[in-house]
């Protein structure tokens, strides 16, 4: 029984950082309809400079190696992370995509596929993070917050998973319950016909690539403090972690703000409980095998025709 309840929490925790990541591809599919691959190295990005801002944090406190920040410090990175991953969403959108609104599909597919290698590429350079793999400060307390049994709940484990629902929350606010929402709906039907109506399409294409953006860039923030290392940003962990973020979107049924929540969940549960029951070196199976059965069987994927209003 403790090893259901440590498996269930493992699985919600990585399951939460593949939705909030899914939901950038989810967005911008549901309204350009193209899959944006630079996407995850939005996610990259929101990594390092979180540990760029934390060092520089940590380093004016004069906290010593391996203590603990103040508590306002997470939440103030995690703020910078998302602001500066969403401008920088706003100007690829602006300068990569926006030019090419009425070309082929697959002209954009490939400038999506350069602008990840520009970002990889420009990422490893010496004066930006360089190409060694660098530790993050610790910023949250990994103290056991309570525990069942012998299943430890820590602090670190509350916090990922908490931000994560909350963000998912607002956005599911933002979508459903605004005005700005219901613009990003009528736009992800008819781009032309809301154009029509008198809805500023581009102002709301940036916006969803701000907010797509800035998501990936908590998922990041998130990743980072959770498994502290962070490779570069080249390094094929994060092409993986993107995939699979992919993934959960295409099995929630990809256009669809909840399918890709509930797709993100469903992957982390699948490949921590397959990692723990069946065979952990097939961890990375499960999850493409997943995708593979859900297009034989539901090729919109799982929530993709359930749900009618999309993004």
């Amino acid at each position: 029984m403790d090893t259901l309840l440590q498996t269930l929490k493992d699985g919600l925790t990585i399951g939460s950082l593949y939705a909030l990541i899914a939901l950038g591809y989810t967005m911008v599919y549901g309204i350009l309809k193209f899959i944006n691959f630079a996407h995850s190295d939005i996610v990259v990005l929101g990594a390092w400079i979180s540990l760029v801002i934390a060092t520089a944090i940590v380093k004016a406190l004069g906290l010593e190696t391996g203590q603990t920040a103040p508590w306002w410090v997470g939440p103030f990175v995690l703020s910078c992370a998302m602001l500066a991953c969403g401008l920088i969403g706003f100007t690829i959108e602006r300068l990569a995509y926006r030019p090419l609104r009425n070309a082929p599909k697959l002209n954009v597919l490939i400038t999506a596929i350069g602008v990840s290698l520009f970002l990889q590429n420009t990422g490893q350079l010496q004066f930006v993070f360089g190409t060694r793999p660098r530790p993050i400060p610790p910023l949250l307390s990994d103290n056991v917050w309570f525990s069942i049994g012998n299943m430890q709940v820590r602090m670190l484990d509350f916090v990922v998973i908490g931000t994560a629902v909350v963000l998912m929350i607002a956005l599911e606010w933002l979508v459903f319950h605004t005005k700005l929402g219901k613009a990003m709906r009528a736009v992800s039907f008819d781009v032309r016909t809301a154009g029509l109506m008198g809805i500023n399409v581009d102002r709301v294409i940036s916006i969803t690539f701000v907010i797509g953006s800035a998501l990936a860039a908590a998922g990041g923030f998130l990743w980072a403090v959770s498994f502290t290392s962070i490779k570069q940003p080249a390094d094929t962990s994060w092409v993986l972690l993107g995939l699979k973020a992919f993934v959960a979107a295409v099995v929630g049924g990809i256009g669809n703000v909840r399918g890709a929540m509930f797709g993100g969940l469903a992957i982390g549960m699948l490949e921590v409980f397959g990692q723990q029951y069946i065979n952990p070196a097939l961890k990375d199976v499960y999850v493409f095998a997943a995708l593979i059965i859900v297009l034989l069987v539901r090729p919109g994927g799982i929530l993709g025709k359930a749900t009618v209003e999309k993004v």
